[in-house]
């Protein structure tokens, strides 16, 4: 009797032990943003500027994005699932580390504001941003990205302000399935024509 009441004794002082190293989970870690500015600097300043606010159309700004966003893309770059010869030589060498220090620093940094420029397509842009085209069954920008293009973090990117070079670029590769990392984007830009994400791109790079 005192033999098994001083085995039950040692299973109990050991399970919380045994438990303790199986069930806890590892720590996530923690995102260094020095480290980020670090690796941003070499790899791509040259083409997205020193903060993250791209001089040149055709890149975008990545200044103030969603830290998620800014991962989920790098990795994707580098996974092949969005396909880009530049970018995705330029990832190759980044591990997820790397990758999550740059997302971080970059949210941190100021996004300079931009300018519409077209004043006889930006009225269409805005139309179609706040309200879509019902009858075409096209979504309104605004619902995902929110009204002033801030978008909405973990979800959907920011895009008030960006280059309307860039984000024309980008809505005409998901239209003619050249960008196929996003089904829902695909879907939205299939429906626009040339004149139209002409016009929604103009609108949102004014976006404040």
């Amino acid at each position: 009797m005192k033999l098994f009441a001083s085995l039950l004794l040692a299973a109990a002082l050991a399970a919380p032990v045994f438990s303790a190293h199986a069930d806890a989970p590892k720590a996530a870690a923690k995102a260094d943003p020095a480290k980020g500015a670090a690796s941003y600097a070499p790899v791509c300043a040259a083409c997205h500027g020193a903060d993250g606010n791209s001089m040149v159309p055709a890149n975008p700004k990545l200044a103030q994005q969603h830290p998620e966003y800014i991962q989920k893309q790098l990795q994707e770059f580098k996974s092949g699932k969005r396909a880009n010869p530049i970018m995705m030589g330029m990832v190759a060498a980044l591990s997820d580390e790397d990758m999550k220090n740059m997302a971080v620093w970059l949210s941190t940094q100021k996004a300079a504001p931009g300018n519409s420029s077209d004043k006889n397509l930006v009225a269409l842009g805005e139309r179609i941003y706040r309200g879509g085209i019902a009858d075409r069954q096209i979504a309104a920008c605004a619902g995902c990205h929110s009204p002033n293009g801030a978008g909405i973090p973990a979800q959907y990117p920011r895009l008030s302000g960006q280059h309307a070079d860039y984000t024309a670029a980008q809505l005409t590769a998901f239209r003619d399935g050249v960008r196929l990392n996003s089904l829902q984007m695909t879907q939205v830009a299939s429906k626009l024509n040339d004149r139209e994400i002409k016009a929604v791109a103009d609108y949102i790079a004014g976006l404040r």
